[in-house]
């Protein structure tokens, strides 16, 4: 999951849980859209921690050194 996925989900989550007044017998929409909500965040973080290990500036280049030898004769 993505973070615009994600963040799809929480504003729809959002959407159903503070914004919707409309009763459906058998799905309480507040609860749907708290649960899409915190779906939507643990997939924010999990996209955020995983961009962030995989980024070439995550250590900002610590331990990749170039060493580059001349050979004289």
């Amino acid at each position: 999951m993505g973070i615009g996925v994600s963040v799809f989900l929480l504003a729809v989550g959002a959407i159903l849980a503070f914004a919707v007044d409309v009763s459906v017998s058998g799905i309480d929409l507040d609860t749907v859209g708290v649960i899409l909500m915190i779906v939507g965040a643990i997939g924010l973080l999990l996209s955020a921690l995983f961009l962030s290990s995989f980024s070439p500036y995550a250590r900002g280049g610590a331990g990749r050194e170039t060493v580059v030898r001349e050979e004289r004769f």
